[in-house]
């Protein structure tokens, strides 16, 4: 019986007699409601809302399982493929096994042979289902400072990204068959080799085909300084390269160049090079005969001032066409001060004579402008060295 609106006033003889009905106002004498059947409504809707529930989440479960195995067959059915495709992961830098490089290298054999340092040998590549080669620095390990040359290399590679330095594809860190501990780097080939090469060339005869023009210097020139000052103020932390020579610049198939070898660069703390400068160096003197600061070889710490100076000789052997340990320049007479005596009015004198082959005969002006430029290049090689 509800107790409210006009039930208020009811007594219990209005209600006497029902013994169905209940109330819970005490005047009616009436049996008190239960509540149990509105809960176990409750329980009941609480239940079905429950199996509804579990329902639903198993049917999803049930469908993204189904989804997920069906990608997973399809990832496992293609990968075979890509690797097949592509045994290069690229960004990725997955190793390649030891057998991949022999087999591509045609066992390391002299006919692949690209080229030779001190750390290690440079050969030619061609992987499987690949079009493309590719260059495989092997460290001969048996040389002392080759495996931390790798290691340095490595970081190096990793940290480093521009688009006039030698790209890494990939490394690869294992044993050869006789069980000995094998390391090696795998780089995009350059398929005009170094700018050594090209420099000083081995032919009898030189040629067009053989030698640089004046416009390929000045652009090659251009990329190796774009790439140093990547390395030293676009680079966190700065690199110095410590090397730079033209036997670690590399040609493109467009005849641009690529800066190449880091195997003995080094990272320096930024905002340390006056700190460094006036720090004695206790690892030996860092770079080429010919290229390296002279005040590495009093015991000075590496700089990028060190490569500055690398960078000048670099240019000056450029456009004269000679290299700093010519025969010619004994004693006090370096490449420098050979340049330097030679300014300004026998520049033309001093400049590589295989230029000259690329260019057609020259009226006054156009002569005056070649010049004018040769010089610009000359001091600027002066300035840095």
């Amino acid at each position: 019986m509800p107790d409210g609106g006009a039930f208020r006033n009811l007594s219990y003889k209005s209600v006497a007699g029902n013994t169905e009905l209940c109330s819970g106002a005490p005047q009616l004498h009436l049996a008190p409601c239960s509540i149990r059947p509105t809960r176990k409504g409750r329980k009941k809707k609480f239940k079905s809302l429950v199996v509804s529930l579990i329902t639903t989440v198993t049917v999803l479960l049930s469908v993204s399982f189904i989804l997920l195995v069906w990608m997973l067959r399809k990832k496992l059915k293609q990968k075979p493929k890509e690797r097949a495709q592509s045994p290069i992961a690229g960004e990725k830098f997955e190793r390649i096994p030891y057998h991949a490089l022999s087999k591509g290298t045609d066992g390391f054999s002299e006919a692949k042979l690209l080229g030779s340092g001190r750390y290690g040998t440079v050969y030619k590549c061609l992987l499987d289902n690949e079009d493309k080669p590719l260059a495989v620095k092997v460290f001969n390990l048996r040389q002392s400072g080759s495996s931390k040359s790798f290691e340095v290399e490595c970081e190096a590679m990793r940290r480093i990204r521009h688009r006039c330095l030698i790209k890494i594809i990939t490394c690869c860190s294992s044993f050869d068959l006789q069980g000995q501990e094998f390391k090696a780097l795998v780089f995009e080939f350059m398929p005009n080799g170094s700018l050594d090469v090209w420099l000083h060339p081995k032919f009898q005869k030189s040629t067009t085909r053989n030698t640089l023009s004046l416009d390929q210097r000045l652009d090659i020139a251009s990329d190796i300084i774009a790439s140093v000052e990547y390395l030293h103020d676009s680079c966190q932390p700065p690199v110095i390269h410590c090397d730079l020579k033209p036997s670690n610049i590399l040609l493109a198939e467009d005849m641009s160049a690529r800066v190449g070898d880091f195997g003995i660069s080094k990272f320096l703390p930024e905002n340390a090079s006056k700190r460094m400068l006036n720090a004695s160096s206790t690892t030996g003197i860092r770079g080429s005969i010919g290229y390296v600061a002279p005040e590495y070889g009093e015991g000075s710490a590496i700089t990028s001032a060190g490569d500055i100076y690398s960078l000048g000789i670099l240019l000056l052997e450029i456009f004269t066409g000679r290299s700093p340990t010519d025969d010619m320049l004994r004693d006090s007479l370096g490449l420098h001060k050979y340049t330097k005596d030679a300014l300004p009015d026998k520049a033309m004198e001093i400049v590589d004579s295989t230029i000259w082959l690329h260019e057609e005969p020259m009226d006054n002006i156009t002569r005056s402008r070649v010049q004018e430029c040769l010089i610009s290049v000359f001091r600027l090689g002066l300035s840095c060295s």
